[in-house]
């Protein structure tokens, strides 16, 4: 991990950012790891001993070479940890900007496509946050409050979801979200084409979310979507570029951000489709059953 960070961080001290960003990133990336506690010579002394004894067990026993043999072999790590935070305070406004990093993919060049991601969408953020600060006149107030995280949605032995946010609050409120989910065992990023034979899905997870629109509107008078025909901003389907995840019960989530498909006050929406009406379409039921 200390040597594929070393790495990204030669590819992206080559992307022009403000400095004080870069001061934050440049300090996440040189802190010195803590320094391990000596050894007694007397401890390395009997781990030598140990180890001579367990090889010559090995050599002089099968019975012995057979439980080695049973002993399981730790499995790859793949894990999501925070790369570097930086906050801001100023002009009554604020920023907490989150960068997530993933580790542990013998993949290296998903592993680095997704993180080279993940911070060039911070830097854009923090662009756009100390750009609208520069503007404002002296005294005047900003009144801008930027969140920006990460969260782990689904981690288990197939698959690795992740979702990155972005809570923006100026006169109203905005959260816009990417999602990227991982094939953990065959180490590829997984597009919602790949989980179908064909396009038919597009068609029938957009009827579908249709009707759980309609449905909850009939259930519940304060939740509005656009889905009626006669509106110009209705709802009229999916692409192959929607945000979308897989949760920890195997089920697809489409998600929508702000204003989407709803009003503002909806915020973030988000459709789980049932499995049945998608059996006949998916490729398997590896990721989704």
């Amino acid at each position: 991990m200390e040597k594929n960070l070393k790495d990204l961080r030669e590819e992206y001290l080559k992307i022009p950012i403000p400095k004080e960003l870069n001061d934050v990133v440049q300090a996440a990336l040189n802190e010195k790891p803590r320094k391990k506690p000596r050894v007694g010579r007397n401890i390395l002394l009997s781990a030598a001993a140990v180890l001579l004894i367990v090889t010559a067990s090995v050599n002089i026993s099968p019975a012995a070479a057979k439980a080695m043999s049973d002993i399981p072999i730790v499995e790859k790590v793949i894990k999501v940890i925070t790369f570097v935070e930086w906050k801001e305070e100023a002009n009554n406004s604020s920023a907490v900007i989150k960068t997530p990093a993933i580790s542990g993919l013998e993949n290296k060049q998903l592993e680095d496509s997704l993180n080279d991601k993940y911070l060039s969408e911070s830097k854009q953020l923090y662009k756009e946050f100390t750009d609208s600060m520069s503007k404002l006149k002296d005294g005047e107030k900003g009144n801008i409050s930027v969140e920006s995280g990460y969260v782990i949605l689904t981690d288990n032995e197939t698959i690795l979801s992740v979702q990155r946010y972005t809570d923006t609050i100026q006169a109203s409120s905005s959260t816009e979200s990417q999602f990227d989910t991982v094939d953990k065992k065959n180490e590829v990023l997984l597009t919602l084409n790949s989980l179908f034979k064909d396009d038919r899905y597009l068609r029938v997870i957009s009827e579908n979310i249709k009707e759980q629109m309609k449905r909850q509107m009939a259930e519940d008078p304060e939740k509005i979507y656009w889905v009626e025909d006669d509106d110009l901003t209705a709802f009229k389907g999916i692409d192959e570029n929607q945000n979308f995840y897989i949760n920890e019960d195997g089920k697809l989530v489409i998600a929508f951000n702000s204003y989407e498909a709803a009003p503002g006050y909806m915020g973030a929406v988000e459709f789980i489709i049932p499995t049945k009406v998608l059996s006949d379409l998916l490729v398997g039921d590896q990721y989704i059953h």
